[in-house]
Parts: C-alpha cells; structure tokens; sequence
C-alpha cells in the first residue's frame, strides 16, 4: 500500500479511536444527559499554575478548583484527571470542543464574552483585580504607572482591565502567572495586574512584594463546560449549592485561604 492510499485508512482509524475514548456515564449526544471524555473520568482543563486555585506540589496538581471539581467526581464516582494547558485554549472553548475535557476549572472569570464559546456553572468565587509592585515602590493606582511597564498575563481580565484603563502604561504580556510573578519580583516590570486571590497567595511568601490596590471589578469564576453540556452544567451547579449548604465548601475555603468566605 503507498503512503498516499494508506491516508484515507489511517483517518478512518483515528476517527475510529476518538470515538472509543469518548465514553458516556449515560449515553447521549445532545447534552440530556451526562458524557464525560474519558470513562472513570472527570477530565479538568487547567493552566498551571495559579496557587491557590491551582498547582503542582510534589507531583501532585492541588488548589481550590481542585477540591471544588473533586466533590463533582465524587457525585459522579469517578475520578479526577487535570489536564495542563495553555489558557487560551481553555478560554476559547477549543479545548472543550475537542473532548480534551469535560470542563474547565482554572480561576476562570465568567464574561460575556467567554459565554458565547463555553456554558458556565453557577459563580463559585468573588474575585477583582489586584496591583502587585515591590514593597515601597508606591504604585497605588494605574494612574502612578504613567510611562512605566506593567505586567499582565494575556487572554485575562486583567489584561483587558489595563487596556482599558491604563492609558500612558506600557504592557508587557506574560503566558502565566509565574512568569508575570517572577517579572516583578526581579524588576523585570514595575508592577502587575492580576486576580486578588492569587496575589495575596503570592506575597505571604515574598515578603519584598505587596498588593498595593485592588480595583472593584465585580467578578465572579464559573467552572465551565463545552456549549450544550446542560446535564453536566446542572450537575456541577448542584454540587456547588450542597457544598454551600452543609459547609464542605466553606471548609475547603477556609483550607486554602486561611478563613470562611465573607457572607
């Protein structure tokens, strides 16, 4: 057989095997009822690494959205598979519509922009933008930053919070959050933007580091599922709502951010 005959075989195989690895819990194509990509598994997309929400420690991906997911495979029985790649992908929706994963779990703010690519669970976290400078440094507001470089890690809120009103601020785009972290901290850039939550985490172990300003941005993560995913999206939004109820989701709050959520 010629390498050109063999093509069309060589598709038909491939197209056979992504069939096979896309078993259901309860078999369904339209989003009636739940189909995960894996069978036993619940496959998270995430990008590393985003502590507390998300990151590796001795081999092993742990974080908040890492026990917010269990609690859903755990409803489901099955286990969790994270999967590590880059944020565009997730935030875009290509990753999901390409059965790399059932959903989306990565301190990922809910936007209109976003819903027209991804369906999203019911907010789980509060969250809004933060500034991050060395300590003394005395940038308090984008406004201090006129002519000078901040950080921003590109296809976020953040980033899009600073072309809007930064004016005068040079951006510099980092693909994660490490990098943007380890730019400040050398002096790479004269401060950074992201999430509160992260940044917090961040200087309690950078002690020549501070969160100089938050900016009342209003957002809210949503763990997200491929557009139509109804059966899987409610699942997740009633985990959510019990976790609340008896606490569990409080004391997983409180595990990774030293104290209950405000009420």
């Amino acid at each position: 057989m010629s390498a050109r005959s063999a093509l069309p075989v060589i598709a038909t195989a491939a197209a056979a095997a992504l069939l096979v690895g896309c078993t259901s819990t309860e078999p369904s194509g339209d989003g009636s009822k739940i189909s995960l990509v894996k069978s036993g598994k619940l496959t998270t997309c995430t990008h590393l690494p985003y502590a507390p929400f998300q990151v590796k420690e001795g081999g092993k991906v742990v974080g908040f959205d890492v026990d917010i997911v269990d609690l859903v495979a755990e409803e489901l029985d099955v286990e969790q598979e994270i999967v590590d790649t880059p944020f565009e992908g997730i935030q875009s929706g290509e990753d999901l519509n390409t059965n790399k994963c059932d959903v989306a779990a990565a301190g990922m703010t809910i936007t209109t922009v976003r819903e027209k690519n991804l369906d999203f669970s019911d907010p789980y976290f509060a969250a809004t933008q933060a500034l991050i400078a060395k300590k003394g440094a005395g940038y308090r507001t984008l406004g201090d930053l006129d002519g000078k470089s901040l950080g921003v890690q590109q296809s976020t809120t953040g980033e899009e919070y600073a072309k809007k009103h930064g004016e005068g601020v040079k951006l510099v785009q980092f693909e994660d959050l490490a990098l943007l972290l380890t730019a400040v901290k050398t002096g790479q850039v004269d401060a950074a933007i992201n999430d509160n939550g992260v940044l917090y985490d961040y200087v309690k172990d950078n002690g020549d580091t501070e969160v100089t300003a938050e900016f009342d941005t209003g957002e809210s993560y949503g763990i997200a599922v491929r557009t139509g995913s109804d059966a899987l999206r409610e699942k997740i939004n009633d985990v959510i709502k019990k976790a609340r109820a008896d606490g569990r989701y409080d004391r997983i709050y409180k595990k990774w951010f030293g104290a209950a959520p405000k009420k």
